[in-house]
């Protein structure tokens, strides 16, 4: 396997590395998806499966910020698995539906950048990293604007350009704090 990394800006991230045209380059501007600050690559992968692991990930990742439902179907399998399920929450796309709900009722401002995104098989790592303000509810506390700042990792199984598989780790515990909801 060879693998190179690049810190690039925005839409030249994806366009240097997978060899796209400059046309591609501002197709990649105009899709309005997070763009990660590092993308490192296997360059044997196959460049369609390499374009459509990338744009998976990338719909998925945007959806954190944006909560559009849509960019989760998109990115999502019908038979989508999260690996690591939270307790309480619904298997299946059904279930980052819920917790978007939940999470941008308690910080509606919230926006996830990608800081790193490996590509490697079949899989995807994206290394999350959220901030905005605590001005909604959760469980019933009332932000006060407090500043919500932590990080996620997630690891993407992806076939035929869609995410079957998903196990994720957040910092909840500086979520939490930061919230107020526990103590420090």
């Amino acid at each position: 396997m060879r693998f190179v990394a690049r810190a690039t800006t925005a839409a030249a991230t994806a366009a240097a590395l997978l060899g796209a045209t400059s046309s591609a380059n501002a197709n990649a501007a105009a899709d309005n998806l997070v763009q990660p600050k590092q993308l490192i690559v296997d360059k044997s992968l196959p460049q369609r499966q390499l374009q459509q692991q990338i744009r998976a990930a990338r719909l998925y990742d945007t959806f954190w910020s944006t909560g559009d439902e849509a960019q989760a179907r998109e990115a999502l399998a019908a038979n989508f698995t999260d690996r690591t399920l939270p307790a309480g929450r619904p298997q299946g796309v059904a279930g980052p539906l819920a917790a978007s709900k939940g999470f941008h009722g308690a910080v509606p401002d919230v926006h996830a950048e990608v800081e790193q995104m490996i590509v490697a098989g079949d899989r995807v790592v994206t290394h999350l990293h959220f901030t905005g303000h605590f001005t909604g509810t959760f469980n019933g506390v009332q932000g006060k604007g407090q500043p919500v700042d932590f990080i996620a990792t997630d690891i993407y199984r992806i076939r035929d350009g869609k995410i079957t598989d998903n196990w994720h780790l957040e910092d909840n515990l500086t979520f939490l704090q930061q919230l107020g909801v526990v103590a420090k």
